[in-house]
């Protein structure tokens, strides 16, 4: 009995143990490029594509049509403020004086009126009323008076008509000892010298 017993224990057991797993070799789809096993999805590059010449000659006739049209827009431009300029500088030649003859329709006035009234006190009055006017219209447009009476000569401004011995001998040559008409200035050029009679040199 003890040996049917110790044989039935030793008999191995007739149930299999389960085979190991073994993983599948990786197909070709599993090592293509871009697959899980870690190569990258992207796609290869492309070769750079140069442009033909056909195609730089249009882009250089697109360039030269638009540099051609910006310089046909400058010359006209160009054109239309030399036309303006030559109008703005015909307008000022011709109506330069406009302001000016402004401030002489009052004094035009002024003499009217002067003349026609009665009586030697009020011409009088009249004409300085006038002179006052006519002396403001000159200082507004510029218009200055050359009155170089007991003053060095000066050859710009001035237009000697004669020269005599100076009533006082402590006058200095070349003064103006009398002026016989004014000269004017117009923003200091010389418009019309004053005629003078000067001092002679001591001799």
């Amino acid at each position: 009995m003890q040996e049917n017993s110790s044989s039935s224990s030793t008999t191995p057991n007739s149930e299999a143990l389960p085979e190991a797993t073994v993983p599948p070799a990786p197909s070709a789809r599993d090592t293509a490029p871009g697959s899980a096993g870690g190569i990258s999805n992207d796609p290869a590059p492309e070769a750079t594509v140069m442009p033909s010449l056909e195609d730089l000659l249009k882009a250089a006739e697109v360039k030269a049509a638009e540099h051609h049209d910006a310089w046909l827009r400058a010359k006209a431009e160009g054109e239309n403020i030399r036309r303006r300029a030559q109008e703005d500088i015909a307008k000022a030649g011709k109506f330069a004086v406009e302001k000016f003859s402004g401030e002489m329709l009052a004094v035009k006035d002024s003499l009217e009126a002067a003349l026609s009234s009665d009586g030697t006190e009020h011409l009088k009055e009249g004409v300085e009323l006038t002179l006052r006017q006519l002396v403001a219209a000159f200082e507004k447009s510029g218009l200055a008076e050359i009155n170089p009476l007991g003053q060095k000569f000066d050859p710009h401004q001035h237009q000697a008509i004669s020269q005599i011995e100076a009533p006082d001998p402590a006058t200095e040559a070349n003064t103006v000892l009398s002026v016989l008409q004014k000269g004017y200035a117009l923003h200091g050029r010389v418009i019309r010298p004053a005629l003078v009679v000067v001092s002679k040199a001591k001799a």
